[in-house]
């Protein structure tokens, strides 16, 4: 297994701000020093990073820098995550737009994997055809990938028609795009994050692991929480994936140099035994 680690604890999850009223604009992105973050993860032992689309879209126009970073650093940029709304027909084209941006990218920069999130949920409940909408907007969005020689895969997400076990079958059951275990998402949507793995071990092509403590329902550090990483590793052994384990944290309220720190330690110890 290779370890990576994305630069979303530098700063945490935000959005563009221009897709509020242009949704082809509207990337995920994190608001800290992409420079830090990546001299951080090299420093604290990973090879590979993840990075939000709209991090990319900042260095569009000087492709030389990050790519300079990616070299000192020793970092592969493994994989970049994107998402949309995918329900509602009128905007779909313009989010597949972005999409089509964020994996175009993700290519430029030597990715070879692209993470997509989304299905919103609405105000209200939901309509019917919401699901099946949302599969289709992924298989486009699969589609996109492939024309650009990245692998695709779901991402289940707290928020999302997709926070329960039961929202996953339901959307896996029609669409044929691969699955992206997040545990503690999955976790806290009050799955089994090994039983899932296990269930779908032949679509896991890339993964995210953080802990959760389900006392507080934050996400902690690997080792921190209550989630049995013993099993959920050998559920990934078990799909026959030996390939990026991405330790991912939302946020730390100390300096997420020692989050990576002490998610590295807990994860050689569990992977040498």
């Amino acid at each position: 297994m290779k370890l990576g680690y994305p630069t979303i604890t530098w700063g945490g999850v935000v959005g563009t701000a221009g897709g509020v009223t242009s949704v082809k604009d509207l990337f995920y992105r994190t608001n800290g020093s992409t420079e830090q973050a990546l001299r951080d993860i090299s420093a604290a032992g990973y090879t590979g990073t993840e990075l939000f689309d709209g991090n990319l879209v900042d260095f569009e126009g000087t492709p030389e820098i990050l790519l300079g970073w990616l070299r000192e650093t020793n970092l592969e940029l493994v994989s970049v995550y994107t998402g949309a709304n995918f329900i509602y027909a009128d905007i779909l084209d313009d989010e597949l737009a972005k999409i089509t941006r964020a994996a175009t990218l993700a290519a430029r920069f030597g990715a070879t994997r692209l993470v997509i999130g989304g299905g919103a949920k609405r105000s209200g409940a939901a309509h019917d055809g919401d699901f099946e909408a949302l599969a289709h907007g992924l298989d486009r969005a699969m589609a996109i990938a492939e024309a650009h020689g990245l692998e695709s895969s779901y991402h289940p997400h707290l928020g999302t028609l997709v926070e329960t076990p039961e929202g996953l079958d339901r959307l896996m059951a029609l669409t044929s795009i691969r699955f992206c275990p997040d545990t503690a998402h999955l976790a806290a949507g009050g799955g089994d994050p090994a039983a899932l793995i296990r269930q779908y071990a032949e679509r896991v092509v890339h993964v995210h692991l953080k802990d959760y403590d389900r006392d507080t329902q934050q996400f902690l550090p690997l080792g921190e929480g209550h989630l049995d990483f013993a099993d959920i590793i050998a559920a990934v052994k078990e799909t026959g994936y030996d390939s990026w384990l991405m330790v991912e944290l939302d946020g730390y309220d100390g300096d997420p140099k020692e989050a990576a720190e002490i998610s590295k330690r807990y994860l050689d110890a569990l992977l040498a035994d």
